[in-house]
């Protein structure tokens, strides 16, 4: 069913975290490339400087895909955090920066 594979996908993502940290100490890139991988399902990351974590579930898209669609989403992210009404830690509900993550992972992803 869809919940449950919801909640799988949950799972995979955040028990990603731990390997994210540690592959963070080792790496001094911002695209971490994949950093966990679960049955056909894979985990790839970008962190900014600031450490905040752009993580990617996806079932095999190609390194360069993914690092084109993290680095757009970088932009997108730096744009919004040079807003002075925008707070550092705080959950982004801009529609616009969610439409136009979403238009980059339609460009990049499908």
């Amino acid at each position: 069913t869809s919940d449950s594979i919801s909640r799988q996908n949950n799972f995979v993502m955040h028990s990603a975290l731990d390997l994210v940290d540690k592959t963070a100490w080792v790496n001094s890139n911002m695209y971490l490339k994949v950093v966990d991988k679960v049955n056909h399902q894979m985990v790839s990351v970008f962190l900014t400087a600031g450490h905040v974590k752009f993580m990617l579930l996806h079932c095999g898209k190609s390194e360069d895909t993914v690092r084109n669609f993290f680095l757009e989403v970088h932009e997108l992210y730096v744009k919004l955090s040079m807003n002075p009404f925008y707070r550092f830690d705080t959950q982004i509900d801009s529609k616009d920066f969610d439409s136009r993550v979403r238009t980059a992972g339609r460009r990049f992803l499908l």
